[in-house]
């Protein structure tokens, strides 16, 4: 008897993959046009972002990160340890890219705040919607992250706008989940009592749950700020310049010492971001309590 089914599947289901790539690619050329203008938006934009980091001074950036650093974590060595860092960026003859790389970060990370934030907030309000979302928003933070690169790259070319598109749907997941459960997690007598004092609805939710929420809210921040900066290296491999590129001309020449003079500068500005948010969430939970 043959025993081959019990280990080669016995049957498998046609599916058509060159049908879906047609049908992808003949909608983007339908509607090229709307894709165009978001393209053109999103070069306007990440220029824009682009040119007011490159007029600041690279000693008021530095100085500014030692101050903000300072107050944040209330230690000055932290300042001045971050201040060098940036600097050491600097010497290294890689600031200009790492106001490219920050640029298309902080496009994206506007972007996921814009349209995460408001959907959060929408999500919580609703149990039937979080259990529709929720599915949703799991496929997207599994999805490998080159499944996005190929749909961004067909629809809006090679470039900037694909990476911030491709970007903000891979970053957007953590806003909008901790912001549903930030909001989720307020105690409802704290809610019934600000209704009982005549707020409505939607002024509780402002002046009452957002507030709550907020430590919760800026850990999201914080993880789609990080999520964005994994991205952004990955998206050179459509044309997204910056320290990502040299990242991947460094694989493609097999270059050891490139590629770690530029991973080096993307961990740096990682850990700076990582340090900033998570010391902005811990002063929001003191000071909410």
């Amino acid at each position: 008897m043959n025993s081959d089914w019990l280990f080669n599947f016995p049957f498998k289901i046609p599916v058509n993959t060159g049908a879906i790539d047609k049908y992808v690619r003949d909608f983007s050329v339908k509607y090229d046009i709307f894709f165009g203008s978001i393209r053109n938006f999103l070069i306007s934009f990440v220029n824009i972002i682009h040119s007011i980091l490159s007029f600041i001074p690279w000693i008021i950036t530095i100085l500014a990160v030692v101050y903000i650093t300072w107050r944040i974590s209330k230690k000055i060595s932290k300042g001045i340890l971050y201040g060098a860092l940036l600097f050491f960026i600097g010497t290294l003859g890689l600031w200009d890219l790492m106001n490219e790389t920050l640029a298309i970060v902080l496009a994206s990370v506007a972007m996921s705040l814009v349209l995460g934030f408001p959907l959060g907030i929408l999500i919580s309000t609703s149990d039937k919607a979080d259990k529709i979302v929720r599915p949703i928003l799991d496929t997207m933070q599994t999805m490998p992250v080159f499944v996005y690169l190929i749909p961004a790259l067909l629809f809006f070319g090679l470039g900037k706008p694909p990476a911030v598109i491709a970007t903000t749907i891979y970053a957007i997941v953590p806003i909008i989940r901790l912001t549903n459960h930030g909001i989720r997690q307020i105690d409802e007598e704290i809610v019934e009592a600000s209704i009982a004092f005549g707020s409505t609805k939607f002024q509780s939710l402002v002046k009452v749950q957002i507030p709550q929420a907020l430590p919760t809210i800026m850990t999201g921040v914080n993880q789609t700020l990080m999520m964005a900066m994994a991205m952004v290296v990955t998206t050179s491999m459509i044309g997204a310049t910056g320290l990502g590129m040299e990242v991947l001309i460094s694989v493609n020449r097999v270059e050891i010492g490139r590629g770690l003079v530029s991973g080096t500068a993307v961990v740096i500005i990682a850990v700076i971001l990582d340090r900033i948010t998570q010391g902005l969430v811990k002063n929001g939970e003191v000071n909410s309590h």
